[in-house]
Order: C-alpha cells, then structure tokens, then sequence
C-alpha cells in the first residue's frame, strides 16, 4: 500500500505541475469543448439525474455551463456535499461525501465560494434539500438513485486488459465512498446492480495516452469510470460506452 501511496502522489504531482502550464484561455476553452460535447452524448441526454462536480478556479474542466444546461434542460442536478460522517468508526473515513439537489438556477448562483474557489452548499440550507444518501439531518430522497455522475480528477487513462478508464483523485477517496453508498441504497431498494453511470470529465494534459507518460496506479478500492470526455472533444473508454 505504501508503494501504490507513493505511485498517486508521484503522479499527482507530476500532472499538476504540467496543469499549471496551462493558459485559462486554452482550459475555458477546453471546457467549451466538454460542455458542447455533452449536449447530443446519450448517456448524459437520457440521464434525469446528474451528478455534477463544481469547479476550482484552474486546473479542471470549468462545469459552470454544464450546471446551467442541466438545469435548463429539466434535470435533477445534484452537486457535492462534503459533511462529518455520522457513522463513528476507526475503520470509516471522519469526513464524507453526498450529493444534494439544485432547486434551480437561482439557487445554483447563489453559492457562495469556499476557500479553495468552489461554489458550495451553504451547511445552513442542507436540511431542506433533497440528498442521495440522506440522513437524521437530512430530507431524504426515497427510492432516488442517481442516472450519471459528472466526475472530476487529476489524471486518467485506459486500462488495457478491459478498456476502462483508470482514475487518479486527489487522493481523499470521496467519490469512492459515496458510490459504495449508493451501490449500498440500490441494493437495499431491491436492485441488484447499481444503474449508475460514471464519466470523468478532463483536459487533455490530464490523459495518459502513451506508456511513456506513465500510467494511472489503481488499488482495489478505485473506481473503474465507463468513459471520459476530454477537452479534445474526444471520448474515451469501451465502445458501447462511447455513444454519441
């Protein structure tokens, strides 16, 4: 574990140093490219619930045109809320992550920036939205599941024995736990698979697209994404999952 630690720090900042290299003018447009792309993608047009990450200032794709396109559109948009877990464990992470609801676009605009840039739900208002997971605090949202999630990362590439995309978060392990807890909320409303749908959304400096770049180290607790939109345009993963 010690080696693999090692391997995503290394990466880590090996990319961030060549996202730092990027000029806002290519990143926005990058990010132009991405929210367009998602416009006639199956997977995000069918989708009713989304899941949408919001974006630091630098470095990732800016999904601010993507929050406003989903909420146009009639979807549930659902971004990140992160909150003290109320499952006091050694063994369990002190800080987790669920998704909440955007009521609209009022809403949407009135988030305020947290330290790090980040629109972000204001604790004060969580009680009265819906979230995925819920809780004692929380209204909760019955048999909702999410149909896609819009994830961010620093780096990714293509795992060459089953076609998946390889993801490197920033290391927190957030979005894996919260999709374990979905899995954990399909299951209990009788589904046997989760229907949920995984996308990373990237500039093109954070693909790994040749050995000599290295490759995105996994342990068994990472999550393989379906695809990947880059800011190329393209989209990356298996076949089927490519659907324009």
């Amino acid at each position: 574990m010690a080696s693999l630690y090692a391997a995503k720090q290394q990466l880590r900042s090996a990319t961030k140093l060549k996202l730092a290299a990027v000029s806002r003018e290519s990143a926005l447009s990058q990010s132009s490219v991405v929210s367009n792309a998602l416009k006639t993608f199956k997977p995000y047009v069918d989708a009713k619930r989304v899941s949408v990450f919001l974006s630091m200032p630098g470095g990732e794709i800016q999904t601010d045109a993507i929050v406003r396109h989903a909420l146009a559109s009639g979807k549930e948009v659902f971004v990140p809320y992160l909150h003290k877990n109320l499952l006091a464990s050694p063994d369990l992470p002190p800080r987790v992550m669920d998704m909440v609801r955007l009521s609209d676009l009022g809403d949407y605009e009135s988030l305020k920036p947290d330290r790090w840039g980040i629109p972000s739900i204001d604790p004060a208002t969580v009680h009265q939205r819906q979230r995925i997971c819920g809780g004692p605090d929380a209204q909760h949202s019955g048999r909702a599941l999410l149909d896609l999630i819009l994830m961010p990362g620093v780096a990714f590439d293509i795992d060459p024995d089953n076609g998946t995309v390889r993801r490197l978060g920033h290391g927190k392990g957030f979005y894996d736990y919260f999709l374990n807890r979905h899995s954990s909320k399909s299951l209990s409303l009788g589904m046997q698979e989760s229907p949920i749908l995984l996308y990373g959304l990237a500039m093109s400096e954070q693909f790994l697209s040749s050995p000599s770049e290295g490759s995105v180290p996994v342990g068994p607790l990472d999550q393989p994404l379906d695809g990947l939109i880059l800011g190329s345009g393209e989209i990356k993963g298996r076949p089927e999952n490519r659907t324009q």
